[in-house]
């Protein structure tokens, strides 16, 4: 059950943002409602569902499928789906390394990878971008950005973003971050169970839980007012005979 519910996990995980897209060709209609059969009579029998014609692939330039694929290559495109098949990878291995004993991780992602790496080849996602390039750009478009990314400042653009989308996002997750917790402490009067959930604030600290008074010190008078019990061990005072004690 455990392996189950990781598997699912990671399925759910990898398979989000692909899940979440919407489908091309518009909303599908719904089908008008057959009207019900009276009685006495037999219910008409429905068509047979046609599969939609689909229009044969546009079948590209030679030429400009050359221009695209070095175009990737320069800006490093090309290595999108060698980049996507690592994500992914990584995250089933983020899921299973917590469903898994840890002896049986190493052969359980070297089967995966395996699999997944022979049905998902990376070339298959380069040859679906350098379709998708064709369709927004025409050749000279291609031949004038290729141009560009040749150039020092082209290569020194292409080396740099990683560094500046990576700082970019992170700068702004820790504002939204930031912006979310305060908006959740607001609610939390509203909603007491948030204050279990929500970081200490560190701008209104919690106040200290206050000091038990100490205990006197043995042989220590009594505050004026107080009866202190008898003590056994009490030392007499200077020039006085003890009590015998009682029968």
């Amino acid at each position: 059950m455990r392996l189950r519910n990781a598997l699912i996990a990671a399925m759910l995980f990898t398979a989000g943002p692909a899940m979440a897209q919407t489908p091309t060709g518009g909303a599908q209609q719904k089908p008008a409602p057959s009207s019900p059969a009276q009685p006495g009579q037999t219910a008409p029998a429905k068509p047979a569902a046609t599969a939609p014609a689909t229009a044969p692939a546009e079948k590209l330039d030679p030429a400009k499928e050359t221009a695209i694929r070095h175009l990737l290559e320069i800006t490093g495109g090309a290595k999108e789906g060698e980049n996507i098949n690592e994500g992914m990878t990584g995250r089933v291995k983020e899921v299973m390394t917590r469903a898994l004993p840890a002896d049986q991780l190493p052969k359980f992602m070297d089967t995966f990878t395996q699999k997944f790496t022979a049905s998902a080849p990376p070339s298959a996602v380069t040859d679906a971008v350098v379709k998708i390039y064709a369709q927004h750009f025409s050749l000279e478009d291609i031949q004038g950005i290729t141009k560009f990314y040749e150039s020092p400042v082209g290569q020194r653009m292409v080396k740099e973003m990683p560094d500046v989308a990576r700082d970019s996002q992170s700068v702004g997750m820790q504002i939204d971050q930031k912006v979310v917790i305060d908006v959740l402490r607001g609610m939390s009067e509203e909603y007491p169970q948030l204050k279990q959930m929500l970081p200490p604030d560190p701008d209104h600290p919690a106040p200290a839980p206050s000091a038990a008074a100490p205990a006197p010190a043995p042989g220590t008078a009594p505050a004026p007012g107080s009866t202190a019990p008898p003590s056994s061990n009490a030392t007499p005072a200077p020039g006085t005979k003890p009590k015998p004690p009682q029968q």
